[in-house]
Protein backbone atom coordinates (compact mmCIF):
# COMPACT_ATOMS: atom_id res chain seq x y z
CA UNK A 1 0.00 0.00 0.00
CA UNK A 2 2.84 2.44 0.77
CA UNK A 3 4.30 2.10 -2.72
CA UNK A 4 1.04 3.03 -4.45
CA UNK A 5 1.54 6.05 -6.68
CA UNK A 6 -1.33 8.06 -5.22
CA UNK A 7 -1.61 11.77 -5.96
CA UNK A 8 -4.41 13.22 -3.84
CA UNK A 9 -3.94 16.96 -4.30
CA UNK A 10 -4.41 18.83 -7.59
CA UNK A 11 -6.33 21.77 -9.00
CA UNK A 12 -8.17 22.37 -12.27
CA UNK A 13 -9.40 25.58 -13.86
CA UNK A 14 -12.59 25.10 -11.85
CA UNK A 15 -10.55 26.77 -9.07
CA UNK A 16 -6.99 28.04 -9.62
CA UNK A 17 -5.40 25.47 -11.91
CA UNK A 18 -5.03 25.95 -15.65
CA UNK A 19 -6.23 22.60 -17.06
CA UNK A 20 -9.64 20.98 -17.29
CA UNK A 21 -10.44 18.12 -14.92
CA UNK A 22 -10.29 15.67 -17.85
CA UNK A 23 -6.89 16.96 -18.96
CA UNK A 24 -5.56 16.52 -15.41
CA UNK A 25 -6.83 12.95 -15.37
CA UNK A 26 -4.95 12.30 -18.61
CA UNK A 27 -1.77 13.87 -17.22
CA UNK A 28 -2.00 11.86 -14.00
CA UNK A 29 -2.51 8.63 -15.95
CA UNK A 30 0.37 9.40 -18.33
CA UNK A 31 2.64 10.06 -15.33
CA UNK A 32 1.91 6.69 -13.74
CA UNK A 33 -0.55 7.80 -11.04
CA UNK A 34 -2.61 4.85 -9.79
CA UNK A 35 -5.02 6.73 -7.49
CA UNK A 36 -5.94 10.36 -8.12
CA UNK A 37 -8.10 13.08 -6.59
CA UNK A 38 -9.07 16.50 -7.91
CA UNK A 39 -9.15 18.87 -4.92
CA UNK A 40 -10.30 22.25 -6.21
CA UNK A 41 -10.49 25.04 -3.64
CA UNK A 42 -13.94 25.28 -2.00
CA UNK A 43 -15.52 23.78 -5.11
CA UNK A 44 -16.74 20.38 -6.32
CA UNK A 45 -18.14 21.35 -9.74
CA UNK A 46 -15.35 19.46 -11.51
CA UNK A 47 -15.89 16.18 -9.68
CA UNK A 48 -18.08 14.41 -12.22
CA UNK A 49 -15.79 15.25 -15.14
CA UNK A 50 -12.71 14.24 -13.15
CA UNK A 51 -14.20 10.95 -11.98
CA UNK A 52 -15.54 9.95 -15.41
CA UNK A 53 -12.28 10.83 -17.16
CA UNK A 54 -10.20 8.95 -14.57
CA UNK A 55 -12.29 5.81 -14.61
CA UNK A 56 -12.37 5.79 -18.43
CA UNK A 57 -8.57 5.59 -18.19
CA UNK A 58 -8.80 2.81 -15.56
CA UNK A 59 -7.32 5.26 -13.05
CA UNK A 60 -8.74 4.83 -9.55
CA UNK A 61 -10.39 7.99 -8.26
CA UNK A 62 -11.42 9.58 -4.96
CA UNK A 63 -13.71 12.60 -4.75
CA UNK A 64 -11.86 15.58 -3.31
CA UNK A 65 -11.93 19.22 -2.31
CA UNK A 66 -9.73 21.68 -0.39
CA UNK A 67 -11.65 23.87 2.06
CA UNK A 68 -10.33 27.27 3.20
CA UNK A 69 -10.45 27.61 7.00
CA UNK A 70 -9.60 30.50 9.31
CA UNK A 71 -7.59 29.42 12.36
CA UNK A 72 -5.67 31.69 14.76
CA UNK A 73 -5.51 34.48 12.19
CA UNK A 74 -4.14 32.23 9.43
CA UNK A 75 -5.74 30.50 6.45
CA UNK A 76 -5.47 26.73 6.81
CA UNK A 77 -6.55 24.26 4.12
CA UNK A 78 -8.48 21.09 4.89
CA UNK A 79 -8.65 18.38 2.25
CA UNK A 80 -11.68 16.12 2.01
CA UNK A 81 -11.60 12.70 0.32
CA UNK A 82 -14.13 10.02 -0.51
CA UNK A 83 -17.26 12.08 0.18
CA UNK A 84 -20.59 12.12 -1.67
CA UNK A 85 -20.36 15.11 -4.08
CA UNK A 86 -24.16 15.39 -4.05
CA UNK A 87 -24.38 15.91 -0.28
CA UNK A 88 -26.55 18.99 0.32
CA UNK A 89 -24.83 20.22 3.50
CA UNK A 90 -21.37 19.99 1.95
CA UNK A 91 -22.55 21.82 -1.16
CA UNK A 92 -24.17 24.59 0.87
CA UNK A 93 -21.09 24.97 3.09
CA UNK A 94 -18.75 25.29 0.12
CA UNK A 95 -21.08 27.80 -1.54
CA UNK A 96 -20.97 29.92 1.62
CA UNK A 97 -17.16 29.84 1.67
CA UNK A 98 -16.99 30.82 -2.01
CA UNK A 99 -19.41 33.71 -1.67
CA UNK A 100 -16.88 36.20 -0.34
CA UNK A 101 -14.14 35.63 -2.92
CA UNK A 102 -15.09 38.31 -5.48
CA UNK A 103 -15.53 41.01 -2.83
CA UNK A 104 -12.16 40.07 -1.31
CA UNK A 105 -10.56 40.19 -4.77
CA UNK A 106 -11.87 43.73 -5.30
CA UNK A 107 -10.25 44.76 -2.02
CA UNK A 108 -7.00 43.10 -3.12
CA UNK A 109 -7.14 45.03 -6.39
CA UNK A 110 -7.75 48.29 -4.53
CA UNK A 111 -4.77 47.62 -2.26
CA UNK A 112 -2.52 47.01 -5.26
CA UNK A 113 -3.87 50.15 -6.97
CA UNK A 114 -2.95 52.17 -3.86
CA UNK A 115 0.59 50.80 -4.26
CA UNK A 116 0.70 52.01 -7.89
CA UNK A 117 -0.39 48.81 -9.66
CA UNK A 118 -3.54 49.61 -11.61
CA UNK A 119 -5.93 47.10 -13.20
CA UNK A 120 -4.98 44.17 -10.96
CA UNK A 121 -8.53 42.98 -10.29
CA UNK A 122 -9.37 42.95 -13.99
CA UNK A 123 -6.02 41.38 -14.82
CA UNK A 124 -6.48 38.62 -12.25
CA UNK A 125 -10.00 37.99 -13.49
CA UNK A 126 -8.66 37.25 -16.98
CA UNK A 127 -6.73 34.32 -15.49
CA UNK A 128 -9.70 32.88 -13.58
CA UNK A 129 -11.40 30.08 -15.49
CA UNK A 130 -14.16 30.29 -12.88
CA UNK A 131 -14.62 34.00 -11.94
CA UNK A 132 -16.38 33.07 -8.69
CA UNK A 133 -13.15 31.36 -7.59
CA UNK A 134 -10.78 34.29 -8.15
CA UNK A 135 -7.84 33.92 -5.77
CA UNK A 136 -4.32 35.03 -4.89
CA UNK A 137 -3.01 32.62 -7.55
CA UNK A 138 -4.79 34.61 -10.26
CA UNK A 139 -3.35 37.89 -8.93
CA UNK A 140 0.10 36.27 -8.92
CA UNK A 141 -0.29 35.35 -12.58
CA UNK A 142 -1.26 38.94 -13.37
CA UNK A 143 1.77 40.31 -11.50
CA UNK A 144 4.08 37.98 -13.42
CA UNK A 145 2.38 38.67 -16.76
CA UNK A 146 2.64 42.45 -16.23
CA UNK A 147 6.36 42.23 -15.43
CA UNK A 148 6.05 43.24 -11.77
CA UNK A 149 7.52 39.91 -10.65
CA UNK A 150 9.49 37.15 -12.33
CA UNK A 151 7.90 34.17 -10.58
CA UNK A 152 5.61 33.09 -7.74
CA UNK A 153 8.41 33.21 -5.17
CA UNK A 154 8.97 36.89 -5.91
CA UNK A 155 5.22 37.57 -5.89
CA UNK A 156 4.76 36.19 -2.41
CA UNK A 157 7.86 37.92 -1.07
CA UNK A 158 6.52 41.34 -2.01
CA UNK A 159 2.75 41.08 -2.42
CA UNK A 160 -0.49 39.35 -1.35
CA UNK A 161 0.63 38.46 2.19
CA UNK A 162 -0.21 40.16 5.52
CA UNK A 163 1.51 43.53 5.66
CA UNK A 164 2.14 43.57 1.88
CA UNK A 165 0.26 45.31 -0.96
CA UNK A 166 -2.59 43.19 -2.29
CA UNK A 167 -3.43 41.47 0.98
CA UNK A 168 -7.06 41.52 2.12
CA UNK A 169 -8.15 39.73 5.26
CA UNK A 170 -11.07 37.34 4.88
CA UNK A 171 -13.02 35.06 7.22
CA UNK A 172 -13.27 31.54 5.81
CA UNK A 173 -14.99 28.48 7.30
CA UNK A 174 -14.36 27.38 10.88
CA UNK A 175 -12.20 24.30 11.39
CA UNK A 176 -15.06 22.37 12.97
CA UNK A 177 -17.43 23.35 10.17
CA UNK A 178 -15.11 22.10 7.44
CA UNK A 179 -14.48 18.77 9.16
CA UNK A 180 -18.21 18.37 9.87
CA UNK A 181 -19.16 18.98 6.22
CA UNK A 182 -16.65 16.40 4.98
CA UNK A 183 -17.55 13.77 7.57
CA UNK A 184 -21.29 14.39 7.12
CA UNK A 185 -20.87 13.61 3.42
CA UNK A 186 -19.14 10.33 4.25
CA UNK A 187 -15.57 11.53 3.68
CA UNK A 188 -12.27 11.81 5.52
CA UNK A 189 -10.76 15.18 6.51
CA UNK A 190 -7.00 15.80 6.13
CA UNK A 191 -4.84 18.82 7.02
CA UNK A 192 -3.11 20.00 3.81
CA UNK A 193 0.62 20.95 3.62
CA UNK A 194 1.00 21.80 7.34
CA UNK A 195 4.55 23.17 7.00
CA UNK A 196 3.21 26.13 5.02
CA UNK A 197 1.39 27.66 7.99
CA UNK A 198 4.49 28.55 10.04
CA UNK A 199 2.66 28.35 13.35
CA UNK A 200 4.58 28.51 16.60
CA UNK A 201 4.80 25.03 18.19
CA UNK A 202 2.00 25.75 20.69
CA UNK A 203 -0.39 26.94 17.98
CA UNK A 204 0.46 24.03 15.72
CA UNK A 205 -0.26 21.64 18.57
CA UNK A 206 -3.57 23.45 19.13
CA UNK A 207 -4.44 23.09 15.43
CA UNK A 208 -3.85 19.34 15.41
CA UNK A 209 -5.55 18.83 18.77
CA UNK A 210 -8.67 20.74 17.71
CA UNK A 211 -8.69 19.02 14.33
CA UNK A 212 -8.62 15.58 15.93
CA UNK A 213 -11.25 16.68 18.44
CA UNK A 214 -13.61 17.54 15.57
CA UNK A 215 -13.06 14.14 13.96
CA UNK A 216 -10.26 15.00 11.53
CA UNK A 217 -8.44 11.87 10.43
CA UNK A 218 -5.33 12.64 8.40
CA UNK A 219 -2.41 14.90 7.53
CA UNK A 220 -0.65 15.49 4.22
CA UNK A 221 2.90 14.30 4.88
CA UNK A 222 4.36 14.13 1.38
CA UNK A 223 3.50 17.12 -0.82
CA UNK A 224 5.10 19.51 -3.26
CA UNK A 225 5.34 22.16 -0.52
CA UNK A 226 7.36 19.98 1.91
CA UNK A 227 11.10 19.42 2.08
CA UNK A 228 12.46 16.02 3.05
CA UNK A 229 12.98 17.28 6.61
CA UNK A 230 9.37 18.52 6.76
CA UNK A 231 8.13 15.17 5.50
CA UNK A 232 9.97 13.53 8.37
CA UNK A 233 8.58 16.00 10.88
CA UNK A 234 4.96 15.50 9.83
CA UNK A 235 5.41 11.75 9.70
CA UNK A 236 6.17 12.03 13.42
CA UNK A 237 3.16 14.32 13.93
CA UNK A 238 0.95 11.74 12.18
CA UNK A 239 2.18 9.06 14.57
CA UNK A 240 1.82 11.32 17.61
CA UNK A 241 -1.82 12.15 16.85
CA UNK A 242 -2.78 8.79 15.35
CA UNK A 243 -3.50 10.30 11.94
CA UNK A 244 -3.61 8.72 8.51
CA UNK A 245 -0.99 10.00 6.06
CA UNK A 246 -1.71 11.54 2.67
CA UNK A 247 0.40 12.25 -0.41
CA UNK A 248 -0.30 14.88 -3.08
CA UNK A 249 1.62 17.12 -5.46
CA UNK A 250 -0.64 20.21 -5.14
CA UNK A 251 -0.32 20.47 -8.93
CA UNK A 252 -1.77 23.61 -10.59
CA UNK A 253 0.17 24.12 -13.81
CA UNK A 254 3.24 22.61 -15.48
CA UNK A 255 5.11 25.94 -15.48
CA UNK A 256 4.16 26.99 -11.93
CA UNK A 257 4.07 23.89 -9.76
CA UNK A 258 7.07 22.64 -7.81
CA UNK A 259 6.40 19.03 -8.71
CA UNK A 260 4.40 17.26 -11.41
CA UNK A 261 1.52 14.90 -10.87
CA UNK A 262 2.79 11.45 -9.89
CA UNK A 263 6.37 12.54 -9.14
CA UNK A 264 6.37 12.51 -5.33
CA UNK A 265 8.52 10.33 -3.06
CA UNK A 266 6.81 7.49 -1.22
CA UNK A 267 5.19 7.85 2.16
CA UNK A 268 7.39 6.69 5.03
CA UNK A 269 6.64 2.98 5.52
CA UNK A 270 5.60 3.17 9.16
CA UNK A 271 2.57 5.35 8.38
CA UNK A 272 -0.95 4.26 7.47
CA UNK A 273 -1.99 5.78 4.12
CA UNK A 274 -5.31 7.59 3.97
CA UNK A 275 -6.33 5.51 0.96
CA UNK A 276 -6.14 2.34 3.04
CA UNK A 277 -9.16 3.57 5.02
CA UNK A 278 -11.01 4.27 1.75
CA UNK A 279 -10.09 1.08 -0.12
CA UNK A 280 -13.65 -0.30 -0.21
CA UNK A 281 -14.95 2.99 -1.63
CA UNK A 282 -12.23 3.06 -4.30
CA UNK A 283 -13.01 -0.50 -5.36
CA UNK A 284 -16.76 0.13 -5.50
CA UNK A 285 -16.24 3.13 -7.78
CA UNK A 286 -13.94 1.15 -10.06
CA UNK A 287 -16.38 -1.76 -10.23
CA UNK A 288 -19.29 0.54 -11.07
CA UNK A 289 -17.39 1.91 -14.06
CA UNK A 290 -16.81 -1.47 -15.67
Amino acid sequence: MHLLNADLHSHSRVSDGTSSPAALAERAHANGVELWSLTDHDEIAGQREAREAALDLHLDYLSGTEISVSFAGETVHILGFGFDPDDAALGAGLAAVRSGRVERARRMGASLAAAGIAGAFEGALRHAGNPAMISRTHFARFLIESGRCSDNHEVFRHFLKPGKPGYAEHRWAGLGEAVRWIRGAGGIAVIAHPARYQFAPTLEYALFSEFVGHGGAGVEVVTGAHSAAEQGRYAEVALEFGLLASRGSDFHDAAESRIDLGSLPDLPGRLTPVWQALEARIQRAAAASR
